[in-house]
């Protein structure tokens, strides 16, 4: 039983510990950045911020990390729980901490990528990408409640031969990478934009333009995206618009975080059949039974003509 005790809680300190190391090395550079941007917008009337706008950020940000902190215990225990059946184990720790790297951000890709195309998890998600501006702070506006499931697209890692506390850590420190990329005022970034998700990447990500939608779901490799098929471009020609493709026009403290899930009951009450209401459900985001709303790929299609 040790390893559901004293280890766990080593763990969960360690994590606390090198958790602490990332927030007091990162907070300044964020201060900084995100200050020298809203003087970059200001002086260049970019419009980039606004009060209602950063304050909803931080608002839902502050409520994942919140649960986050709640459920830190649990999501280690289940992590050290499959740890015990490891199939293997890295000895060099160059190695340990570079298959880990790819490795989380490997899952990261699948769990963003159905987070997109599962409408249960989109709305989790959806609030991320509600907001219709673009800049840094939109970097912390979370999904509210994935911690409650994230963990478990990280148990392949525990059966790897990775600890939980590691895990963990490199996903808290691919975060910080993921944060930064919110941004408007860095253009392309030559060779990287091959193999990294940049900027540009991540604008594409987060526009609702029709052939932008759902694309670039990598954290911090965009080669994922390349090998599964999502990924595109950002094109000088195609404007990005930010936001969704029905936006929700409000800053209500609770709509912003359940107006998804309102959406998915009034459809589930209105579905004539028992396959529709689990469509509604379980399938892809605008999935209707009556062809009043559409998908992203039925959207993609019909602009092809």
């Amino acid at each position: 039983m040790a390893i559901f005790t004293f280890e766990n809680l080593y763990y969960r300190a360690m994590t606390e510990f090198r958790e602490e190391l990332l927030i007091a090395i990162t907070t300044p550079i964020y201060i900084i950045v995100i200050g020298a941007e809203i003087l970059f917008s200001y002086f260049h009337q970019k419009h980039y911020y606004s009060l209602k706008g950063v304050l909803a950020n931080v608002y839902l940000s502050a409520l994942n990390f919140t649960l986050d902190i709640v459920l830190r215990v649990l999501c280690l225990f289940v992590l050290n729980f499959f740890f015990q059946y490891q199939f293997f184990s890295i000895e060099n720790q160059y190695a340990y901490w570079g298959v880990l790297l790819l490795a989380q951000d490997f899952m990261f890709y699948w769990l963003h990528r159905i987070d997109h195309f599962c409408r249960l998890f989109w709305a989790v998600h959806i609030t991320h990408h509600s907001s219709e501006e673009y800049n840094l702070t939109v970097g912390f506006r979370s999904s509210v409640f994935q911690p409650v499931y994230r963990f478990i697209y990280f148990i392949p890692l525990s059966l790897m031969g990775f600890k939980g506390v590691d895990i963990m850590f490199i996903y808290a420190a691919t975060q910080i990478y993921g944060i930064l990329i919110h941004t408007q005022t860095i253009d392309k970034l030559g060779f990287l934009e091959y193999f990294l998700s940049t900027p540009s990447h991540h604008r594409v990500h987060h526009a609702s333009n029709v052939k932008y939608l759902d694309k670039n779901m990598g954290m911090v490799l965009i080669i994922w995206d390349k090998l599964f098929g999502t990924f595109q471009a950002e094109e000088k020609d195609t404007k990005v618009v930010f936001g969704l493709t029905e936006n929700i026009k409000t800053y209500h403290p609770l709509k912003m975080v359940f107006h998804e899930w309102i959406n998915i009951v009034n459809d589930f009450k209105k579905a004539p059949t028992f396959k529709s209401k689990l469509m509604y459900v379980l399938g892809p985001p605008g999935w209707s039974h009556d062809g009043s709303k559409k998908t992203s790929k039925q959207l993609r299609e019909e602009l092809k003509g």
